[in-house]
C-alpha cells in the first residue's frame, strides 16, 4: 500500500451535509467519494465532468447599465425594517432547508 497522507479544506456546511447524505443513500462516505474523483481525475487526466466558461458573459459595461436600471426601478420601492428583512432572509433559508431536505430524503 503506498504511503496515505491527509489533505483538508474547507466547504459550505450545508453543502456538505447534502453530498454526504446523497453519498450515504449510495454507500460510501465522503472520503470514499473524494477518493473516486481523485482517481477518475488520474485515469482521465482532468476532471471528471466537463468544465468550460460560461456563453453567457456581459461586459462591464452592459453590467453597469443593467444596475442602474434595477437602481431605477428600485426607487419607489418602500424601505424594509431591519425586522422585515431579517423575517425574509429566514423564510428563504427555511424553504432552501426544506428543498435540501426533501433531496436528501429526510
Amino acid at each position: 500500500m503506498s504511503e496515505q497522507v491527509l489533505i483538508q479544506f474547507r466547504a459550505d456546511k450545508e453543502l456538505k451535509e447534502i453530498c454526504s447524505g446523497i453519498y450515504t443513500k449510495m454507500g460510501i462516505d465522503l472520503n470514499t467519494a473524494f477518493q473516486l474523483f481523485m482517481e477518475r481525475t488520474k485515469d482521465i487526466k482532468g476532471f471528471p465532468f466537463q468544465v468550460k466558461i460560461p456563453e453567457n458573459r456581459i461586459t462591464h459595461s452592459e453590467a453597469l447599465t443593467a444596475f442602474n436600471e434595477l437602481r431605477e426601478q428600485a426607487k419607489d420601492i418602500p424601505e424594509m425594517s431591519l425586522e422585515e428583512i431579517n423575517a425574509e432572509i429566514n423564510s428563504v433559508r427555511a424553504e432552501k432547508r426544506k428543498r435540501n431536505a426533501i433531496l436528501c430524503g429526510n
